[in-house]
């Protein structure tokens, strides 16, 4: 199995037309990814890569099943795009732009909670689930089918991750980039209790990065709630004392999202937390062999 995704999915893109949208709608179709239309406005009876562009999502699902739908719309309509989504109901949302104002993305927030749907970023690579579906920019050649979940915060730290795990021989159920940005549509929990719940999920890799407390959050749930083996890494750990990071969301404030702080939630949970990212593979074995 796998979470938020499978073979059966149906995807459109918002922003197809575009120089991302029209090059990653590619890609996803290259790798198995049933993408059925694309949006955008004015642009309606086009069609790239074969597949027929709409002017709005409503024309679209009136003439296509939707499961999905990933946004590639440049930052200043963005939050438009998603509420369009929101206001289609359609179950799954992943939004790779970044740059949406938080104020924006508060009110989104709510309203995709309050519609039961489920948000994916903003500011994100997208998901995967190997040998079923991509909705995103991930490269699918370095995943494979298997029994790790990913869930990770950062976008290029993941593909070195599921780079070690696939060359050690474990697979992926499905890799989620959640975003990093300070306002994310699901965070570390949300994902968790999904990875739970699915039988063929073995165990769950956690990437994470100073800034917020999410992490914090999350190793309180894994102490409280999982019993699976779950391995972190927390990036950020060498960055000088008042420097930013790339990511918006990779704050620390009032002492609270040090690397140390994460690293010390995680041991006190009982999680192995990872020097490297190529020793997550070795670490993860072992759990897996003790269970």
């Amino acid at each position: 199995m796998s979470i938020l995704i499978d073979e059966k999915t149906r995807v459109i893109v918002q922003g197809i037309t575009g120089r991302d949208g029209s090059f990653h709608a590619g890609t996803m179709l290259s790798d198995g990814t049933k993408v059925v239309a694309g949006i955008t406005p004015g642009k309606g009876g086009q069609s790239v890569e074969g597949i027929p562009v709409y002017n709005s999502i409503g024309e679209c699902t009136g003439e296509h099943g939707v499961d999905a739908t990933v946004i590639f719309v440049p930052a200043n309509f963005a939050s438009g795009a998603i509420k369009e989504a929101v206001d289609a109901e359609i179950p799954l949302i992943i939004c790779i732009t970044e740059g949406i104002p938080v104020l924006d993305m508060v009110e989104i927030y709510y309203l995709v909670r309050e519609k039961g749907l489920k948000l994916i970023g903003p500011n994100c690579p997208g998901v995967i689930s190997p040998g079923k579906c991509k909705i995103g920019i991930m490269p699918a050649r370095i995943h494979k089918p298997g029994g790790i979940g990913v869930i990770s915060r950062s976008g290029t730290l993941t593909y070195e991750v599921v780079y070690n795990l696939t060359k050690n021989g474990l697979g992926q159920s499905t890799c989620i980039g959640v975003g990093g940005d300070p306002v994310i549509g699901s965070n570390f929990i949300d994902l968790l209790a999904q990875f739970a719940r699915d039988n063929d999920t073995e165990g769950v890799v956690i990437i994470g990065e100073i800034g917020g407390e999410d992490e914090e959050a999350a190793a309180e749930y894994i102490k409280q709630n999982i019993t699976k083996p779950v391995v972190a890494f927390i990036s950020g750990r060498t960055a000088p004392p008042g420097k930013r990071m790339g990511h918006a969301g990779a704050i620390i404030s009032g002492g609270k999202g040090t690397p140390e702080a994460k690293i010390r939630a995680f041991n006190e949970a009982g999680v192995r937390v990872a020097d490297k990212p190529d020793d997550i593979p070795g670490i993860m074995k072992q759990l897996m062999a003790d269970r």
